[in-house]
């Protein structure tokens, strides 16, 4: 479990940077042939043949940054919600590592205006590191979801102030008249007064 909220905020938001890293680069390369060109070049960023992934991406660093500042339930959901995308990250990959060739012919068919490709379909080491790290982002989600029960509270600036409480000058609620002090009860017991009898 994580059971910390800055060490899972800081993890998540690595991988979604990460994540977003390895969407950009190419991921897919293979070849064409036109009618002026007996081989064109045509290369496949991340970004394009799994779109899914970066989007994912950027669910994961909202999600990362919602949990500074969510209540305890918004926090376990955005935490969810975070592992979704891992699982969306590593779906998108898979669906481009099963079928290279669809991405490809699709990137073809814009690049050169022609669907038949004329060599078989490169893969670069980027859409496995998407894997890793899509798969990172499930697991810390999942750590966080368990340990974020011993998580401490959000800051006070974040906490509502009951409407019909008196607060002090920093906004603070405080005791009112009719409220318990434990300091001040401690006292009275300590010269022999019963404190209850004032109330």
């Amino acid at each position: 479990m994580i059971r910390t909220r800055s060490r899972a905020v800081v993890l998540l938001l690595a991988l979604g940077g990460a994540t977003f890293g390895v969407s950009a680069p190419v991921w897919l390369r293979t070849t064409v042939a036109t009618a002026l060109e007996p081989e064109v070049a045509v290369e496949v960023a991340g970004t394009s043949a799994a779109p899914v992934v970066s989007a994912a991406a950027f669910v994961t660093l909202a999600c990362a940054l919602a949990t500074t500042l969510a209540g305890r339930v918004a926090r376990r959901v955005a935490l969810v919600v975070a592992g979704l995308g891992g699982l969306a990250v590593v779906a998108g990959t898979v669906a481009v590592l099963r079928d290279p060739a669809g991405p490809a012919v699709a990137a073809a068919a814009d690049a050169a205006g022609v669907t038949e490709l004329t060599a078989p379909v490169d893969l670069t080491p980027w859409p496995w590191l998407a894997l890793v790290t899509g798969a990172a982002i499930v697991v810390v989600a999942v750590l966080a979801t368990l340990g974020a029960g011993a998580w401490r509270a959000t800051g006070g600036r974040h906490e509502r102030v009951p409407a019909d409480g008196p607060v002090d000058g920093s906004g603070q609620a405080v005791a009112g008249e009719d409220e318990a002090d434990p300091q001040a009860d401690w006292d009275a017991l300590s010269r022999g007064t019963d404190p209850s009898s004032d109330r």
